[in-house]
Order: structure tokens, then C-alpha cells, then sequence
């Protein structure tokens, strides 16, 4: 018998913790059980309720954590530079092209090198490239139908602020190990633990806010003395919690306790 006074969630990110009852993901809502499907329907928050039921609860205006807007800006590159974009959020200059003909008039508004990025669905720095040459472009457009460029910003490093609630938990640098050019820990990226500028902090707490998003982690580059968001990664690991010696189950627990998520 499932215990009621306890709060839910769906996805297994907080499988371990104390206060919370994971259900896991049924996409036919049938096949939950009489009593799963009684909870979901009287809880009055649900947690990490996957994409399909967080379009499904917002539809019925039930409360979700994380927001229906983290959900909806997961892995798509695209639509994140579209409302940095309408929302001015300082971005790196990036431009979508697509089909052959786009594609073809790349170079007429990037000069080499630049990024190009896989659109959707891509994280941890895979589906990231430097494109440094025709022959590069050439490779890069035939892996993707929308191509994702991006202005080059030559640095070492850049910064990942994670953000839970409307608080950071925690920031730090991300160096690029020699001769890469992403920072990201999957691409042999380290850590470090130097403070990261006010100025970043403050604009990745804008970001989130503006954005709507309330489970996320920033990634912000600094180039000639300015900030900018590269993208936000709702699925980030958690190397960071290890590096600060935060015990992310009991932070989450907490903050499910107090209300604050």
C-alpha cells in the first residue's frame, strides 16, 4: 500500500530520497496501478514528472517540479537561443540554417573558425564542433538538417552555475584540458573551485528567472570582459555536489521539506 502522506515523484531522480515516493514513468497512464493512479490524481505537486506528464499536468494545471519551461527547454538548443534572444539575455552570436540552400550561405555571416552544434538532444559537449575550414562545414551540415552555428569565443574555460529553486547551489570553473577546445568534464574538462565573478551569478539568476526555470545549470563564458549565456543543461551531472561536498539527496530532501521546490 502506498503511503500517502509522503510526496511523489516520477523520473528517479529522487529515488533515494527519504520523503519522497518514485513511481517511475508509465506513457500509458493506464498501467499505473488503482492506487498509483489515485495518487497522481490528488497529489498536489508532483516531482520530475518527465516531459510527456509535465505537458499533461500543466494541461491540468496541477503543480510540477521542475517547471513546465525546464521541461520544455531540454535539449534544444534552438528554442533556448530563440528566447535568449527575445528576452536579450547577452548570447553568443548564433544563426540556424536550414536545408542545402541555408546551409549554403553559412559562410556569408561566419567568417572560420566556428561552432557548430547538434541542435537537439545533445549534451556533455557531444555534438559539438570547431569548424575550421570548408571541409569541416562540409562534414558538420551533413550530420545535422538545422545547422546550429554559433560565433567562436577562444577561451580555456567557461563557468556552470547550477541553479534549484530560485537559489545557486553551487558554481565553478570548468577548465579545457590542452589542446580542446570544450570545457565539459565529459571531454576531459576539470574542475576548478576559484569563485566564479558576481556578474556571472547575477546573470545566470536572470536567466533562470526570466526563463522559468527552476532546475538548471548555466553555462556562461566571460570574453572581453563580458558574460554570456552559452546554453542551460537541465540534465546536468553532478561533479559538482562531489567537488562542494553537497550531499545532493539531502539538500533535495530538505528543500522538499521546507517548500522551498
Amino acid at each position: 500500500m502506498i503511503n500517502k502522506t509522503k510526496k511523489i515523484a516520477l523520473e528517479a531522480r529522487l529515488k533515494d530520497c527519504k520523503n519522497i515516493i518514485t513511481i517511475g514513468i508509465k506513457p500509458d497512464f493506464s498501467n499505473y496501478s488503482a492506487s498509483e493512479a489515485e495518487l497522481i490524481r490528488n497529489a498536489e505537486k508532483i516531482y520530475y514528472p518527465s516531459t510527456f506528464y509535465a505537458d499533461l499536468f500543466n494541461a491540468m494545471r496541477k503543480k510540477i517540479f521542475p517547471t513546465h519551461q525546464t521541461y520544455l527547454f531540454a535539449q534544444d538548443k534552438i528554442k533556448q537561443t530563440g528566447i535568449f534572444t527575445l528576452l536579450n539575455i547577452p548570447h553568443p552570436k548564433t544563426k540556424i540554417f536550414y536545408g542545402k540552400y541555408q546551409k549554403s550561405t553559412i559562410t556569408d555571416y561566419f567568417s572560420f573558425p566556428f561552432i557548430g552544434k547538434i541542435p537537439r538532444g545533445s549534451a556533455m559537449g557531444r555534438g559539438v564542433y570547431l569548424i575550421k575550414n570548408k571541409n569541416d562545414l562540409a562534414e558538420y551540415c551533413e550530420k545535422t538538417h538545422a545547422a546550429y552555428i554559433q560565433k567562436y569565443l577562444p577561451s580555456d574555460r567557461d563557468i556552470r552555475i547550477v541553479i534549484i529553486g530560485n537559489n545557486i547551489v553551487h558554481a565553478y570553473w570548468r577548465i579545457s584540458s590542452p589542446g580542446e577546445f570544450r570545457s565539459n568534464i565529459a571531454a576531459g574538462g576539470s574542475v576548478s573551485l576559484k569563485p566564479v565573478p558576481v556578474n556571472a551569478l547575477d546573470l545566470a539568476l536572470y536567466t533562470a528567472k526570466k526563463c522559468r526555470w527552476n532546475d538548471v545549470g548555466i553555462d556562461i563564458i566571460q570574453h572581453d570582459d563580458k558574460y554570456y549565456v552559452l546554453e542551460a543543461n537541465m540534465k546536468y551531472g553532478k561533479e559538482g555536489f562531489k567537488k562542494f561536498g553537497i550531499n545532493y539527496v539531502a539538500l533535495m530532501e530538505r528543500l522538499i521539506e521546507s517548500g522551498e521546490i
